[in-house]
């Protein structure tokens, strides 16, 4: 067995099928955006090579760029949002009473799809019948805001929902790298006199820094591509108010039947995530890793 993996030829056949399945269904599609980035295409008829027209169009369309800002806010907020995650599974870690009932209701956004949750959240929203103005003007506000109609709400009112539906999914992460950490450093820490506090933000937050590191990376790459919630609930409008790359995307290529600036878009919208990627992860890198 050892003369046959030591076989670099045995080796490159093994791994050849595994290769190619994942070129076509990861590179192939890449390249082929890329190259649909250039030409000039409805979808169905010819294609017309327009070099890199389309990007230069790109770069000068305002749109694109209102919505790139408001993507760019979603990742801003999704990864604040960590530090409240964090904070709630460093709770639920300390074997608080009724901990494993808190962790099936944090599960419970996971469970559903993102329909469901945007229609969950269109029905909370609601100006004349949601739960949230039914709240406000019991608490004596007359004319709470129209959530989802209102330019200068509806950015914000998305991104409750969005951190709603991902709360369990970082809480799970958190919490399972929390428990990893031997009881035995935390039981010398009491005994040195540490508090809670201490014991959290000096022993385990540290302990558990990688976990962090890439929850940071998913949070701002998740938030950079985020389509689904946010059209179900308004279609990026009103007036593109909640607009996102992706949606922005999607209107060009399958509303305008614009698919060659559609896929410039998302070619653009490739290459900012692997750019954002690289810059998080050379921010976040430490020479020395803590280990226990």
């Amino acid at each position: 067995m050892d003369k046959v993996m030591s076989n670099k030829w045995i080796i490159s056949l093994y791994t050849l099928p595994a290769l190619i399945l994942i070129f076509v269904i990861v590179y192939g599609p890449m390249l082929l955006t890329g190259y649909y980035g250039l030409m000039e295409w409805n979808g169905v008829g010819p294609m017309t090579f327009l070099g890199l027209d389309n990007y230069v169009q790109l770069v000068q369309d305002p749109k694109f760029w209102e919505s790139a800002r408001h993507s760019f806010l979603l990742a801003l907020f999704s990864t604040l949002s960590l530090i409240g995650y964090l904070i709630v599974s460093l709770v639920l870690a300390d074997k608080i009473r009724g901990s494993n009932l808190f962790r099936k209701i944090y599960l419970i956004p996971m469970l559903l799809s993102s329909v469901a949750i945007a229609q969950l959240w269109i029905k909370i929203y609601d100006p004349n019948n949601g739960m949230l103005n039914s709240l406000l003007m019991g608490l004596g506000i007359e004319s709470p805001p129209a959530w989802l109609a209102g330019p200068n709400y509806v950015l914000y009112a998305i991104f409750v929902a969005i951190l709603w539906q991902y709360a369990g999914f970082y809480i799970i992460i958190y919490y399972a790298a929390l428990r990893g950490i031997p009881d035995s450093l935390i039981e010398a820490a009491k005994i040195d006199g540490a508090n809670p506090v201490q014991i959290a933000y000096k022993i385990k937050v540290p302990l558990i820094a990688g976990v962090i590191k890439v929850t940071v990376v998913l949070a701002i790459v998740g938030s950079l591509k985020y389509f689904d919630l946010i059209y179900v609930m308004t279609g990026g409008g009103p007036n593109g108010a909640s607009e996102v790359i992706a949606s922005y995307m999607y209107k060009k290529a399958f509303g305008s039947y614009e698919f060659g600036y559609g896929s410039a878009i998302a070619f653009f919208l490739l290459l900012i995530t692997l750019v954002v990627t690289w810059l998080t992860r050379k921010l976040t890198a430490s020479k020395e890793e803590v280990q226990y």
